[in-house]
């Protein structure tokens, strides 16, 4: 049960190791991109083999719905290619996540398993005299009962009687009398008392002696259970080491408490370690119990593993990597639109201009894509991209109302597609009003592009609310402290 975990990782790091060697042959470079393309082309292998022949219409449209996104942000390129890279980024980005998760997640495990306590399941280690007692957190269990959780510090190696000589007299005055615990008082105890054992910044033992050790035991234990009535009992605490003493009597009265059968035998096993640890106190290994009465006594330790709750953290952010990616993919998708509706006014006057020269539609296309063209070391524009494919279809020998249309629809935005309906009207119809007409729209593209400025104007404003006022509590800060601290002065 203890070790479980470390399955779990060692599987996830065997199923990758079998991705590596099965994915070798692949076509791609990287390393969780040649395992991304091998998991795909199976995925693609079971689902061919339990279709049957049959269309899965919603995988049918959802991969058309993604190629419709990338295609219009990539319209130079097949559809198929770019689909294939969409989810070869996004599966090589969840194996490298989880593979990465898993390291750390072993390494985690590695940690808290690399220095145990408990040795060869009954001994723990003491440490030397000077660097204190050690916490150990323990599980005991015996065959027909549930498992016990115990807390305990293992004390350091005790000091010689030469050098107890030197300090006991700076000590003997420093008894504790804090006994109480969390009983109401020393004439009502019915839990157990604190019968603290050692003083701190001494080396020194606080040993108990009880008038009735059934009732009350040297550690403070207050065994009750069997009592039918209340009973006085004298604890006599000798602050010593070796001869050295100095003894107080305190007088209690037990009441009697009921116990459940699983809380007596805590108890039982809780009294054995106490007596173990006072009969090897001078040793370098505490021996703990091991049989109750004709049971076997089993310890493990308890070590706490936090391991898991990071592979489930790497688990999620693989999720959410996954979620981000087909996000970015319509943010990306929205910057296209405002970015075509802030140049669909510099589009129109051009090609007004241009027809105002002389030059047929055709022609002005042209000039426009050569235009873009030559500057190379011009940002990326999308409309200027549709426009260099249209140019190609042009060129290509489609008609000039098909590249149009196309050019209107691979925009997705009601403005460019309403100058490709008027351009292929035109074209169909004839119409000696077209430059006036492309004027007019020049204006009204103007005057849109100044609404969206203005608008892209109060979401900024909107924005840059938050740090604003964070800025202004910052500053009340600075000027009132300071102001604060002055008046108190």
């Amino acid at each position: 049960m203890v070790l479980e975990m470390i399955y779990v990782y060692v599987g996830i790091l065997g199923i990758f190791v079998t991705l590596f060697v099965l994915s070798w042959r692949e076509e791609e470079k990287r390393i969780f991109r040649k395992m991304a393309a091998y998991v795909l082309g199976r995925q693609q292998d079971i689902r061919q083999k339990h279709a049957g022949g049959r269309n899965d219409w919603k995988r049918d449209l959802c991969r058309r719905q993604l190629g419709d996104k990338l295609k219009t942000l990539q319209p130079g390129l097949a559809v198929p290619g770019q689909i294939k890279a969409y989810y070869l980024t996004q599966y090589s980005r969840i194996l490298m996540v989880v593979f990465l998760g898993d390291l750390f997640c072993l390494a985690v495990w590695i940690s808290a398993h690399s220095n145990p306590m408990l040795m060869e399941g009954s001994y723990l280690w003491r440490n030397p005299h000077g660097e204190g007692r050690i916490p150990v957190e323990l599980a005991a269990q015996i065959e027909g009962a549930q498992e016990e959780i115990f807390d305990y510090l293992v004390e350091e190696r005790k000091y010689t009687q030469d050098e107890i000589q030197v300090l006991y007299e700076e000590a003997v005055k420093l008894f504790p009398e804090i006994i109480l615990g969390e009983n109401e008082s020393l004439e009502e105890v019915r839990q157990d008392m604190e019968l603290i054992t050692s003083l701190e910044g001494y080396p020194f033992e606080i040993r108990w002696e009880s008038s009735a050790y059934s009732v009350v035991n040297t550690d403070g234990t207050v065994e009750n259970e069997e009592l039918t009535e209340s009973e006085i009992v004298t604890l006599t605490a000798s602050f010593c080491y070796e001869e050295w003493s100095f003894e107080h009597q305190f007088h209690v009265q037990i009441h009697p408490v009921i116990y459940t059968g699983q809380e007596a035998l805590r108890h039982r096993i809780d009294e054995l370690v106490a007596r173990q640890e006072e009969d090897t106190k001078t040793e370098e290994k505490m021996v703990l119990p091991t049989q109750i009465d004709d049971y076997a006594l089993v310890w493990r330790e308890v070590i706490e593993d936090s391991s898991g709750y990071f592979l489930a953290l790497v688990l999620i952010t693989a999720g959410v990597l996954y979620w981000a990616h087909g996000k970015e993919l319509d943010q990306k998708l929205e910057v296209r639109r405002k970015e075509l509706l802030l140049d669909y006014p510099e589009i129109v006057n051009k090609l007004a201009l241009y027809m105002g020269a002389g030059m047929t539609i055709r022609n002005a296309f042209l000039k426009m894509g050569e235009d873009y063209r030559k500057q190379e070391k011009q940002k990326r524009r999308y409309v200027y991209e549709e426009i260099l494919i249209a140019c190609h279809e042009l060129q290509g020998g489609r008609s000039e109302t098909e590249a149009y249309d196309h050019f209107g629809r691979r925009c997705q935005v009601q403005a460019y597609i309403k100058l490709s309906a008027l351009l292929s009207q035109n074209l169909r119809k004839g119409s000696n009003d077209l430059l006036q007409m492309m004027r007019q729209e020049a204006d009204n593209a103007f005057a849109q592009r100044k609404s969206l400025a203005r608008k892209l104007g109060e979401e900024a404003g909107t924005k840059l609310l938050l740090p604003m006022m964070m800025m202004l509590c910052i500053v009340m800060i600075i000027i009132m402290i300071p102001a604060y601290f002055s008046f108190m002065l």
